[in-house]
C-alpha cells in the first residue's frame, strides 16, 4: 500500500503495514468465498483476520493512538470505534460459522469499511506519527509490540489456521 512518505522505515509502522497488507489479501479471499456462497470458508477467513488484528489493534490502541490523541482526538476516537465494529463482526465467527443468514453480508460490509479504515491509517495516521512522534514515543510503541508480538505468517509468534 502506502510507500510515499517513508514511514515504513520505522519498524513499528513497517510491521503494522505488513499486517494491513496481509489482512487486505485475506479480504480478497473472503470476497472469493462470498462469491462462491461458501459461508464456512468466510468464517475460517474471518478467524484468520481476527488473529492478525488482535495484536495489531493492541499496538495501535495502547501504543500509537494515545500518543496522537491530543493532536487528533476525533480521528483517534473514530478509528477506535471502527475497531470495535470490526471486532464484533469477526467475533461472530470465532467458534464456528455463524447461523445468522445476515452475517455474510454484514461481514462484507464490515470488511469494506476495514479496507477504508486501513487507508485512513496508512495515509493519515502513519504519516502523522512519523512527523509528530519522538524517539521516546516510538520506544513506547515498540514496547507494546514486544509485549503483544505479531501473528504474521512466518513470524516467531505466528498462529496459522
Amino acid at each position: 500500500m502506502c510507500e510515499y512518505c517513508g514511514c515504513q522505515a520505522i519498524e513499528a509502522i513497517d510491521v503494522l503495514t505488513r499486517e494491513h497488507d496481509h489482512v487486505v489479501n485475506l479480504i480478497g479471499e473472503v470476497r472469493t468465498a462470498h462469491a462462491a456462497d461458501d459461508v464456512d470458508q468466510m468464517a475460517v477467513l474471518a478467524q484468520r483476520i481476527a488473529v492478525i488484528l488482535q495484536p495489531h489493534t493492541v499496538v495501535e490502541e495502547e501504543g500509537l493512538f494515545p500518543l496522537l490523541a491530543d493532536e487528533f482526538p476525533e480521528h483517534v476516537d473514530a478509528l477506535r470505534a471502527e475497531h470495535r465494529q470490526v471486532e464484533q463482526v469477526l467475533a461472530a465467527a470465532a467458534q464456528a460459522t455463524p447461523a445468522d443468514p445476515r452475517w455474510p453480508d454484514q461481514l462484507m460490509v464490515t470488511l469494506e469499511m476495514l479496507r477504508e479504515h486501513i487507508l485512513k491509517e496508512q495515509d493519515g495516521v502513519f504519516p502523522a506519527a512519523l512527523t509528530n512522534l519522538t524517539g521516546d514515543d516510538w520506544d513506547i510503541v515498540d514496547a507494546v509490540r514486544a509485549r503483544t508480538g505479531t501473528r504474521l505468517p512466518g513470524s516467531p509468534s505466528a498462529i496459522v489456521n
